[in-house]
């Protein structure tokens, strides 16, 4: 099983299929992974087959990282189109992730002001006012909403802690339309254990039974942009499928009609 943990606090640059030139900001640990979800699709692999020894970085070492990268990447002429909070896990863990936001906002102003900040997050922690608060002043606030269904979330996102997606909703709905919605889209059979075949059992969030509701979700929060996207690396868990370009391709007009703009990343 391949999977990718990510150098801290800086890597990259990468290209992204939804952002550009993206240069990473990691602010878990760089051995291990730190995370409130435990999804069967992390290309990171699951939280109990990596458990960090070392500690995540200080405010002071990612302040000082991104800036000798950016200082590096201005001399080479190739600055980023991005600075992307993501790495080992949740990016809003960081007990000082808001400092680290207005840090970050200073330093892209000075070196590349043409970038968007922009974080990945899975929402858990959305109801912290000081995430909030730092949330509303980056340019791509990239909030995780895979379906509301609570049974698909406990198969396929796994939180480590209480999860109730009406209030995730609520939450994301006080963001007032600063907001990209992200969501997984997939196929096939779960099996954590391949040798077991009672532990198989159908993953498919393609179809009307969560695709309709998950609409209705959608066109209730407003968000400024919702990415509809599908497995692009190795996954933990066996058996699962990418969606199909059509099904995306589906999924996507019908965010479109109903006036938001959406894209899909095969």
């Amino acid at each position: 099983m391949s999977t990718v943990i990510y150098s801290s606090p800086i890597f990259g640059p990468v290209h992204s299929r939804r952002l550009g030139i993206s240069l990473g900001i990691n602010l878990l640990p760089a051995d291990g992974k730190v995370c409130t979800f435990d999804c069967i699709y992390c290309e990171c692999g699951f939280n109990k087959d990596h458990r960090p020894t070392l500690p995540m970085p200080t405010r002071q070492e990612v302040a000082i990282h991104l800036e000798e990268k950016l200082q590096q990447m201005q001399v080479e002429g190739q600055l980023p189109d991005v600075l992307t909070f993501a790495g080992n896990g949740e990016p809003t863990c960081h007990p000082h992730f808001a400092d680290i936001i207005g840090d970050t906002i200073l330093l892209r102003d000075r070196y590349c002001p043409q970038a968007k900040v922009s974080v990945l997050s899975n929402s858990t922690m959305i109801h912290r006012p000081a995430v909030y608060e730092a949330l509303m002043l980056v340019d791509n606030n990239i909030l995780k909403l895979d379906t509301i269904d609570p049974h698909y979330i406990n198969k396929v996102d796994r939180p480590t802690g209480a999860y109730d997606v009406e209030q995730v909703i609520e939450h994301m709905k006080a963001f007032h339309g600063h907001i990209i919605i992200q969501t997984m889209f997939m196929r096939g059979s779960l099996s954590l254990s391949p040798s077991k075949e009672e532990e198989s059992s159908v993953v498919d969030n393609t179809g009307e039974k969560f695709v309709g509701p998950w609409l209705e979700a959608v066109k209730a929060i407003r968000p400024q942009q919702v990415m509809v996207y599908t497995i692009d690396r190795e996954t933990p868990a066996h058996g699962l499928l990418k969606a199909t370009p059509e099904q995306l391709d589906a999924i996507r007009d019908r965010v479109i009609a109903a006036g938001i703009p959406c894209s899909a990343s095969y």
